[in-house]
């Protein structure tokens, strides 16, 4: 069987831009966005913000690199089309919205112009919540919801004290405990912990094969998960602050402690079942 050549200019270069990689068109599109990826960099090496996108965005390549030999040759127009509404949209954005906002659509256009190659039936969300994580959201997150999780954890931390026999009440995002005053501060929020939490969710979704609606459907225990785990480790540290001055060694391992009860938690949980004992 002979292949048909294409004879008209128009047909010549709809056969060169065929043959173009998936990867190709990808990194075009990533350079667009260039101005968004500069103001990330920039935001992590001032320091105004803790480098923990670095590691999301680590995995985040991984996962794409893991799936590079399997993509499809022509691309799914619905997300081709989304991919270009959000980059239209995340160029929009520099002009009338915070950074932030633009380097969000940014992520969210360059995942959907590679689920478009993607094959069927891969996962998209947590490729999408990789790329949300790899962003410098720590800082804004603190700013936004740091001081409602801080009341939220001094009264849960409160309520469980008092249960425990301690002489406890909250004022603001303080605790009284036995006549000792103990201030629940802003690393005890809990935000790099819900960080962690989620950043593990998407990794397990992302390499596991977790289909996208049993993925969501788990996603939301996650969050009493995070606030469980800290509530129990801002009340073992103030019931130990209000019987003295903790060591920083004591309060670091706590923290380690809790944190790896909370992302082992959120794995076996994404995971469920037989895959999550194995």
């Amino acid at each position: 069987m002979i292949a048909a050549v294409p004879t008209t200019r128009a047909g010549r270069w709809q056969q060169r831009i065929d043959t173009v990689p998936p990867w190709a068109w990808l990194a075009l599109q990533a350079g667009a966005l260039w101005v968004h990826w500069r103001w990330a960099a920039a935001r992590v090496a001032d320091g105004s913000d803790d480098p923990l996108g670095i590691v999301a965005l680590g995995v985040l390549v991984a996962a794409v690199v893991r799936l590079a030999p399997v993509l499809r040759a022509q691309p799914l127009a619905a997300w081709l089309a989304g991919a270009l509404g959000l980059s239209i949209a995340s160029t929009v954005a520099v002009l009338v919205a915070p950074p932030l906002v633009g380097a969000l659509l940014a992520a969210l256009a360059l995942v959907c112009g590679w689920c478009a190659f993607m094959p069927a039936g891969r996962p998209a969300l947590p490729l999408a919540g990789l790329a949300v994580l790899s962003l410098p959201v720590v800082s804004s997150l603190q700013f936004y919801a740091g001081y409602p999780l801080r009341l939220v954890t001094a009264q849960a931390s409160t309520w469980l004290l008092q249960a425990g026999g301690w002489t406890a009440e909250r004022s603001g995002t303080a605790m009284q405990v036995d006549g000792r005053l103990v201030i629940v501060d802003a690393p005890c929020s809990g935000v790099q912990l819900a960080w962690m939490a989620y950043f593990c969710a998407c990794a397990v979704g992302a390499f596991g094969a977790i289909d996208d609606r049993r993925w969501l459907r788990r996603l939301p225990w996650i969050g009493l998960v995070v606030l469980a785990g800290n509530v129990l480790r801002n009340s073992v540290l103030v019931a130990l602050e209000a019987r003295g001055d903790v060591p920083e060694a004591l309060h670091q391992a706590i923290g380690l402690v809790v944190l790896a009860a909370v992302c082992s938690g959120v794995v076996v949980w994404m995971r469920g079942g037989h895959d999550a004992r194995r």
